[in-house]
């Protein structure tokens, strides 16, 4: 069964999560899909990737670059999973459906809890799925900055 993770942004940035989470999946061996909210984000986030800390790779790459099928990280905004991905990340308002979601392995919904429409977004969104019957949880950074399961 499909896992779903909303991970809640308040007192950090997409530019900073994404990278560490993309590492950690990227270490177990998956392909990994980013749905990104429009094509100038998919491009900033692609080059962020190659510059966010000189002492990590992530290989990927996005239309831009091509050979979808070979990419182990592949960048988009459109509903398209050209890399057979095992893993989607959603971020930036990019959405999927139920029937989309349960091809994935895990879904990462990463949203901007200081935006009131992101936040009532992942609400609707955590509602849809609930009510499907998939496997959600919701994570948050307590004081420490340090991940917790909030419940789901």
């Amino acid at each position: 069964m499909t896992k779903i993770d909303f991970y809640h942004l308040q007192n950090q940035t997409l530019e900073n999560v994404l990278p560490k989470l993309l590492e950690k999946s990227y270490q177990l061996g998956k392909k990994i899909l980013i749905r990104i909210g429009n094509e100038e984000r998919v491009e900033f986030i692609n080059n962020l990737l190659w510059t966010y800390d000189e002492e990590s790779f992530l290989p990927h790459g996005s239309k831009k670059d091509g050979h979808a099928e070979a990419q182990p990280i592949w960048l988009t905004s459109e509903n398209d999973n050209p890399n057979n991905a095992d893993f989607l990340f959603l971020t930036d308002g990019a959405e999927a459906d139920c029937e989309e979601i349960k091809k994935f392995e895990r879904v990462f919904n990463i949203f901007d809890g200081n935006s009131a429409p992101a936040v009532e977004k992942a609400r609707n969104f955590w509602k849809e799925l609930k009510q499907n019957s998939l496997d959600v949880s919701y994570w948050k950074r307590n004081d420490n900055g340090i991940w917790e399961q909030q419940g789901g």
